[in-house]
């Protein structure tokens, strides 16, 4: 099963959007294998963001993802990160599509609601960056996953 790694950011926590987002991702078949609510530190950010370092928006972003607290979850799935993508919807919220997280309640870029893994080596990475592997409960089954995944 692949993984991928969500973050419920600020802005969604704040709007009580929390539980509709998590359901989005469970409707589409993902089965959560670890979740948090904690306030991310400066250091943590820092290492999540890394690949931004340096460009003008990294202090911004730093700033903004540990300004309040946020859900993180793990969760695995068929081509999970597709999966989860594809709920998420696009970057920049006036384009994306009516039916997924971004295009049903968020506008602004700097406050689009979720963060998700974008390839399947970041969530990985990312699912380990905030999670120990004593903390993931990989592999249990629901009973309806026998009509989720074929």
């Amino acid at each position: 099963m692949e993984r991928t790694f969500i973050i419920v950011k600020p802005d969604a926590v704040q709007r009580g959007l929390t539980g509709e987002i998590i359901s989005r991702f469970e409707a589409r078949g993902l089965r959560i294998i670890g979740m948090k609510f904690l306030q991310i530190s400066q250091s943590l950010a820092e290492k999540h963001y890394a690949v931004h370092a340096g460009k003008p928006f990294f202090a911004g972003l730093v700033s903004y993802i540990t300004s309040s607290p946020v859900v993180v979850i793990a969760f695995e799935g068929t081509n999970a990160v597709a999966a989860a993508r594809k709920a998420i919807g696009a970057t920049k919220p006036q384009e994306a599509e009516a039916g997924t997280i971004r295009g049903d309640f968020a506008l602004e870029i700097g406050r689009n609601l979720v963060h998700g893994s974008d390839s399947v080596e970041n969530g990985q990475i990312e699912v380990a960056n905030f999670f120990s592997e004593d903390e993931l409960k990989s592999g249990w089954s629901r009973n309806t996953d026998p009509w989720i995944f074929e």
